[in-house]
């Protein structure tokens, strides 16, 4: 059906086809760079949080930190916020876990609001262009001055495309951005949980006593979405 269209034709006399190629060609950009982001970024948090727990007990800080230095999942740079801040007040190092927190929210969920975007605004434009279309047909059909179907029908079918392409190119959009912002909440909750424990055993181990209110409370409300906390898995 779909070849009986002349597509070249089609694009150049919509600038709605126009705009819904460069949005597919943006969604296609920002979805690979985001997966490539993404892959790099794998790990296993529970590894990296039992290894760094071990170097602790053996009371091998520095290793403890090279660890978390190599570490390329979120989980890594918080740790080495939590090793590297043994010695300050409970409220200071759970500002700093809070920070760093929102500061890998952003690294992983950059440009997702482009492909929000898209998958919102693709099925418009695609219905302007069918209105718009649709418009056209009928102006042609009073230009001609006959009602027959056959005057207005390749006309209203071409019209009906540009949804139909609006459509397909929000779907995927909106597929991807759900998946990668499941993926960034669950990072980023598996990264706070593993830095709340190691901090609660480092304030037992230096007899620090019950911590004080924490402003990591909020982290999981501002920094991965009210999302809730999954049992320990491996996230790649």
């Amino acid at each position: 059906m779909f070849s009986e269209f002349d597509w070249l034709k089609l694009t150049a006399e919509s600038p709605s086809m126009i705009i819904l190629i460069l949005f597919s060609i943006v969604t296609l950009g920002v979805a690979v760079e985001r997966a490539i982001y993404f892959w790099r970024r794998r790990g296993n948090p529970d590894t990296m949080a039992h290894e760094v727990s071990q170097r602790l007990k053996k009371g091998e800080v520095k290793e403890a930190l090279w660890s978390c230095g190599k570490c390329t999942h979120p989980v890594g740079p918080v740790l080495e916020i939590v090793v590297g801040a043994q010695s300050e007040e409970v409220a200071d190092l759970d500002e700093k876990i809070y920070v760093e927190l929102s500061r890998q929210k952003l690294l992983l969920e950059r440009n997702l609001n482009v492909l929000g975007t898209m998958a919102g605004a693709a099925p418009l434009v695609g219905l302007l262009g069918t209105v718009w279309g649709i418009m056209r047909a009928f102006h042609d059909m009073a230009r001609v001055g006959s009602a027959a179907p056959t005057v207005v029908a390749a006309g209203i079918a071409e019209a009906l495309v540009t949804t139909a392409v609006g459509l397909v190119v929000a779907v995927p959009a909106l597929i991807l951005y759900n998946h990668f912002i499941r993926r960034s909440t669950v990072m980023l909750t598996m990264s706070e949980n593993h830095a709340r424990t190691i901090r609660a055993w480092l304030a037992r181990r230096s007899g620090s006593g019950p911590s004080s209110p924490r402003p990591t409370d909020g982290v999981r409300e501002s920094a991965t979405q009210s999302m809730p906390a999954p049992q320990p898995v491996s996230v790649g």
